[in-house]
């Protein structure tokens, strides 16, 4: 700050003749008086030997507008004082002490606007990120039935676009069957007829897939592997954290208290996870994850890419191809039950 640097550089070396009284029994003595950086100096004129110091922040002018100008250090009763008839040096007091002032009170006004940058980054944070958090903390607390009813709230909302789930008893028998092998013990699985382009993962450890792979491949590995693939595309947390975030901070917070959402708090989230492309897992994640089932990579693959281009490392990296021990997943009455879920 100029102003302030420039007073205190201006006046530190400024001197003037002045009466110094130490007491007010003493009597006036012939000083030289010194103004400092930040102090007033009394010293003997004939040995320079400083006599008294004062600080100029403290320094108080006892007769303002009348000369001899008499300052006492503290402002309080005058034990010690000083009389100056000097202009300048009286000036000099002056415009030192106003710097000394206004260099004192930026810290002060600076430490007052730190507060409310401090106040607002604080409103902030617990407007954009408190819900969020909360939505986390809702997600990661989830039991596994209640990731379960936000799963199945979001299939409800699916079948408004995919189609009412499949519920041809003898297909989804072969579902509960297969999906402990495939996915976990407890997953579900749930058929849709709209086209999916393979699997998709919700809350609660709930997979639907498409009709689509059902009766354009040949055998169940490619569902299988879309099942699998699923799995490891998404963690079950994740899924459930997305659902929530669109049910938002009062569903979330409902579901934390009371166990339950709200009838339309999926509303719009089926529609919104079928306009999005479908998460697919790193490749190199799959080959060992098909041999521990026993599964080759390819029929996965080329529903992906008939031509294989695009998937050709899966391919090259089958399984079965390096000498795993094929696995028969469905026998034919299985597949054909599978197969026709949709039907009648």
């Amino acid at each position: 700050m100029p102003a302030p640097v420039t007073a205190l550089t201006e006046f530190q070396r400024l001197e003037a003749q002045g009466s110094w009284r130490e007491t007010p029994e003493s009597r006036l003595r012939e000083v030289i008086v010194s103004v400092g950086a930040a102090t007033l100096t009394m010293m003997d004129p004939k040995s320079d030997r400083p006599l008294s110091h004062w600080s100029l922040p403290a320094v108080t002018r006892i007769n303002p507008g009348q000369l001899p100008a008499i300052y006492t250090p503290n402002g309080q009763a005058p034990d010690e004082t000083v009389e100056i008839d000097d202009p300048l040096m009286i000036e000099g007091i002056e415009r030192v002490q106003r710097a000394i002032a206004i260099h004192r009170a930026v810290p002060g006004r600076l430490r007052g606007v730190v507060t409310v940058l401090g106040a607002v980054a604080m409103l902030a944070a617990l407007t954009f990120w408190l819900p969020d958090a909360l939505i986390r903390h809702a997600a990661r607390i989830a039991p596994p039935a209640q990731a379960r009813t936000i799963g199945l709230a979001v299939l409800a909302d699916l079948e408004h676009s995919a189609g009412a789930v499949c519920r041809r008893r003898s297909g989804q028998q072969v579902l509960d069957w297969i999906a402990p092998q495939l996915i976990g013990d407890q997953a579900l699985v749930q058929v849709v007829p709209a086209p999916l382009n393979g699997a998709r993962r919700l809350p609660g450890d709930l997979y639907v897939l498409g009709n689509d792979l059902l009766v354009t491949t040949p055998g169940p590995e490619a569902s299988a592997g879309h099942l699998i693939a699923a799995r490891l595309a998404v963690e079950d947390k994740q899924a459930t954290l997305d659902a929530l975030r669109h049910a938002g901070l009062m569903n979330s917070l409902r579901l934390m208290t009371l166990g339950t959402l709200s009838r339309d708090a999926m509303q719009g989230y089926g529609e919104t996870l079928l306009s999005q492309s479908l998460p697919r897992p790193d490749l190199a994640t799959l080959p060992p994850a098909f041999a521990e089932r026993g599964l080759s990579t390819e029929p996965y693959a080329r529903s992906i890419d008939p031509t294989g281009a695009a998937v050709l490392p899966l391919i090259e990296a089958d399984p079965i191809r390096q000498g795993t021990t094929p696995a028969r997943l469905l026998t034919d009455e299985q597949w054909l039950a599978l197969q026709q879920i949709c039907a009648g």
